[in-house]
């Protein structure tokens, strides 16, 4: 049996058998009854409770058995009845800010932006304002809550300086689904990228690998390397797509396709910067010198629109995934920002 009155939504269950405890129950019960019928939006925040969000309800009381709150640990007998409350989500403390986003696509569920350079993603202790997430509490009316509290959910983000195509959920259902996409690396994610120099093509017209592992810089702990012994196992697979060049000379560029199959913090500008191949504008990983050779080989026009980007020259073009509700195949294709089409049409003179 469910209510759901001004955003709260009540659920009772009778137990069907002896449980030893009653939050691996209430998972276990959810789970199946979840599965048996479709799930209306105002239901949403009963049936996509995480462990850490049903251990914050038995702390809260909002879990009882005839009227007792019961704690996570206590034992359910056959017959018992017992009911929890998920209260209506608070609103967030961050003050919604207007940025004008570019929304490629919008659901009850979930939305895409194509998230411009220079925005951060998420607050920190360092930026409390500014960020993507203010602008989504301004550009989404219709929020039903992560985690019990009225914001919008980042299951994934892109560095400040990298723009393009970002999901962002509304609701915890579609926020848990597909943060578990994510985690089994079930979706498509295409960057592309410019580069100084010119990978070598691999063979055959087949993507090439770059398998790692990554780890925070162990001098700089504002970098990330694939120089470390110790960290998470990185792969991207790239492939030129055009290279940059003057007659007689090798390309001083290159368009670069680089698809993930994992998502590490940093990881494309590290692997193409381990291979040699920095980014163009990266301020961090390869940035030559106005005397270094990688810089001299750009033609001076080349090398004023660099200077105009705001990073690296890095755009998420493609995003592909099952809606997580539907499961509906959505794949988008972000437009790219005017600085790095701007340099992407120049560099077209140079083919």
């Amino acid at each position: 049996m469910r209510f759901q009155k001004a955003g709260v939504v009540t659920w009772t269950w009778c137990a069907p058998k002896d449980f030893k405890r009653a939050d691996l129950a209430l998972l276990q019960a959810l789970e199946a009854e979840q599965s048996q019928e479709p799930v209306s939006p105002e239901f949403e925040p009963l049936f996509s409770l995480s462990r850490s969000r049903l251990k914050n309800l038995f702390e809260s009381n909002c879990i009882t058995s005839l009227g007792k709150p019961l704690k996570a640990n206590s034992k359910i007998k056959i017959g018992d009845q017992v009911d929890v409350l998920v209260p209506a989500p608070t609103p967030s403390e961050l003050e919604p800010e207007d940025h004008a986003l570019e929304i490629l696509f919008e659901d009850e569920h979930l939305l895409v932006v194509n998230k411009p350079p220079g925005l951060t993603v998420h607050p920190s202790p360092t930026q409390m304002t500014g960020t993507l997430v203010h602008g989504l509490l301004y550009q989404i009316k219709n929020l039903s809550g992560i985690g019990g509290v009225l914001r919008p959910g980042i299951v994934h983000r892109i560095d400040k300086n990298t723009s393009g195509s970002l999901v962002i959920t509304k609701t915890d259902l579609a926020h848990s689904r597909l943060a578990e996409t994510f985690a089994k690396h079930d979706l498509e994610r295409r960057y592309w990228a410019l580069c100084y120099g010119a990978p070598a093509p691999a063979t055959h017209h087949a993507p090439i690998q770059i398998s790692s592992l990554i780890d925070r810089h162990p001098k700089d702990r504002k970098k990330m390397s694939m120089d470390v012994k110790t960290g998470r196992k990185a792969i991207t697979y790239y492939a030129p797509l055009s290279n940059y060049g003057l007659p007689h000379k090798k390309p001083f560029a290159c368009l670069i396709e680089a698809t993930l199959e994992t998502g590490r913090t940093h990881q494309v500008r590290v692997h193409l910067n381990g291979i040699g191949h920095s980014l163009l504008g990266d301020p961090v990983y390869g940035t030559p010198t106005e005397r270094n050779t990688k810089w001299t080989a750009l033609p001076l026009t080349i090398r004023d629109l660099v200077k105009k980007l705001p990073g690296q020259a890095l755009h998420a073009k493609i995003l592909g995934f099952k809606h997580p509700i539907s499961g509906e195949p959505l794949r988008f294709d972000a437009p790219f920002p005017s600085v790095f089409q701007e340099l992407l049409s120049a560099l077209k003179n140079y083919e």
